[in-house]
C-alpha cells in the first residue's frame, strides 16, 4: 500500500493528514479510519490511538515522512506491523507486550521515513 495514493483509495480509507511544516497531532476521541495516509516533510506527527475510536479489527497506516519524528500511541491490547516501513535512517522503536490479550487491533505501519525516528508505544490504560 505504498504510492501517491496508497491508503487513501482502500476501503474505508480517509483523507491523507498532510503537512509540509510543523506538527501533526491527533488524540483524544477522533475517528481513525480504516486506512490513513499522513505525510509531512520537517515537522513531527504525534498519533494517539490509545482512545481513538477504533471501528475495524486492522488499521493501516502509511507514513510518507521527511525529516522529524514520529510517535504512535496504540491501544494496550494492540498487535503492531512495522514490516512494511522503510526506514532511511534510524530504524523504528518498538517494544512488543509480553501479555498481549486476544481481540486487540491490528496496527499496520508501511512507508517511508527519511532523517528521523518513528517510536512506537502502548498504552498504560
Amino acid at each position: 500500500m505504498t504510492g501517491a495514493q496508497g491508503t487513501a483509495n482502500a476501503p474505508g480509507g480517509g483523507p491523507p493528514i498532510s503537512a509540509v511544516t510543523g506538527r501533526i497531532r491527533r488524540r483524544g476521541a477522533w475517528r481513525v479510519p480504516r486506512a490513513l495516509t499522513v505525510a509531512s516533510a520537517l515537522g513531527a506527527v504525534d498519533l494517539d490511538l490509545s482512545r481513538a475510536i477504533i471501528e475495524h479489527p486492522v488499521i493501516d497506516i502509511e507514513l510518507r515522512l521527511g525529516t522529524g519524528r514520529a510517535r504512535i500511541t496504540v491501544p494496550r491490547d494492540a498487535v503492531v506491523e512495522v514490516a512494511g516501513l522503510h526506514a532511511g535512517w534510524r530504524e523504528p522503536r518498538h517494544k512488543t507486550r509480553r501479555c498481549a490479550r486476544p481481540g486487540g487491533v491490528r496496527v499496520r505501519i508501511s512507508g517511508s521515513m527519511g532523517l528521523g525516528r518513528l517510536t512506537i508505544r502502548h498504552a498504560r490504560r
